[in-house]
């Protein structure tokens, strides 16, 4: 079962929430994951967090651990883009294993939907371009998205289709997800009409902007036979860095999820064909396609043609995102990617209701951080 287990879970409402905050909405997380864990504030001795751009500081986890009244033993913020969530449990896990702390929380959270303007976040998603080479000409995240896709499907005979078909799945898990910000039916004419972003990327194949948090708690697995709920292991953890801005990446078609997804996998003792569901990181469309393909659950070409046929969705071959992922599920920054383990441990607790995957006894998590550049991957198991 290894030295760490995941024991609590929380997340908060998501989309369109007028009145909330940044340090709002980590607490409502942070209390959650410790009531679901069956503990006490002052139980935690460990505290990590990620990065707001609603309310921004230099020390997030000072910030929060004075919010909610701990003085925990660590305190660090970690900002990796949309790996960052992944990496938090990655290094939760290790503070525990060493011995170094009991019980880390770990706490994402943003209003990124109410408290931000609309050119607020396009301006805030321009920033990651270099400021050299690619701010001046007007890069953004989906054009640099944008580029890759194209590359991508010049290479493996992926379609808008096979993208479009990514989406609706998506939706089709989110509309059994009482929770999901985004949740009417969705078609493939529907996401092939949807205004064009950055060729050959629509409306829909991108991400959602809400306003949500999320908490996970990572404790010594000696406790695991006195939590209330059954413990969720983490079996294995990986990273893979190649680049940070677009223009420096060694390559438009081969990332650093496919090192991470092997050292997690190696951890772990498993093969791809051992996860039951997946949740991987889907700031667009082209994101998912690409990571399913390099992490190993499909060859070259094939993920686009399984979503077509079925095969990430309920019953699927390898259902994925069955929360909705961050295309209509919702992403509020770093909690994004949290939304992604909570929705994780939720499966393999069996606690997922009409999205449950039947007999789920291991997924995998991966996050994704800048343009394909950070990446962090999860193995996650039933003890």
């Amino acid at each position: 079962m290894g030295k760490a287990i995941i024991s609590g879970v929380y997340d908060t409402q998501v989309g369109n929430l007028p009145g909330s905050s940044c340090l709002g909405l980590h607490a409502e997380a942070a209390l959650g994951a410790v009531r679901d864990a069956g503990l006490a504030l002052g139980d935690v001795d460990g505290l990590l967090c990620a990065y707001s751009f609603t309310e921004p500081h230099p020390m997030l986890s000072s910030v929060v651990a004075e919010y909610l009244g701990i003085s925990p033993r660590f305190a660090a913020a970690v900002s990796v883009g949309g790996a960052t969530a992944a990496i938090l449990v990655m290094q939760a896990q290790a503070l525990v294993a060493s011995g170094a702390c009991r019980h880390v929380l770990v706490v994402t959270g943003d209003n990124r939907l109410s408290g931000m303007s609309r050119d607020g976040a396009v301006a805030a998603l321009a920033g990651f371009g270099h400021a050299q080479f690619e701010q001046p000409y007007g890069m953004t995240i989906p054009a640099a998205y944008a580029l890759v896709a194209q590359r991508y499907m010049h290479e493996y005979d992926l379609t808008s289709e096979h993208l479009a078909a990514i989406a609706v799945t998506h939706r089709n898990h989110a509309g059994r997800n009482p929770k999901a910000h985004m949740q009417e039916p969705i078609t493939i004419a529907d996401v092939l009409s949807s205004k064009m972003i950055a060729t050959p990327l629509r409306m829909l194949d991108c991400c959602l902007i809400s306003d949500g948090g999320a908490a996970v708690l990572v404790s010594d697995a000696a406790v695991a036979r006195d939590l209330p709920k059954a413990a969720v292991a983490i079996l294995g953890c990986g990273q893979g860095h190649t680049h940070e801005h677009i223009v420096q990446a060694p390559s438009l078609t081969e990332f650093g999820c496919k090192q991470s997804a092997a050292s997690a996998l190696g951890q772990a003792g498993m093969t791809v064909s051992d996860i039951h569901v997946a949740e991987i990181y889907d700031s667009f469309t082209i994101t998912l396609a690409i990571e399913l393909e390099s992490i190993g659950f499909f060859e070259r070409g094939e993920a686009g043609p399984a979503a077509l046929r079925g095969e990430l969705d309920l019953g699927g071959r390898l259902p994925c995102n069955t929360h909705g992922g961050l295309l209509s599920y919702g992403h509020s920054g770093a909690a994004g990617g949290m939304f992604h383990v909570t929705e994780a441990v939720r499966q393999l607790r069996h606690e997922a209701g009409s999205r449950q995957v039947p007999g789920a006894g291991a997924a995998f998590v991966h996050g994704d951080g800048g343009v394909l550049s950070a990446h962090c991957s999860l193995v996650l198991g039933r003890p």
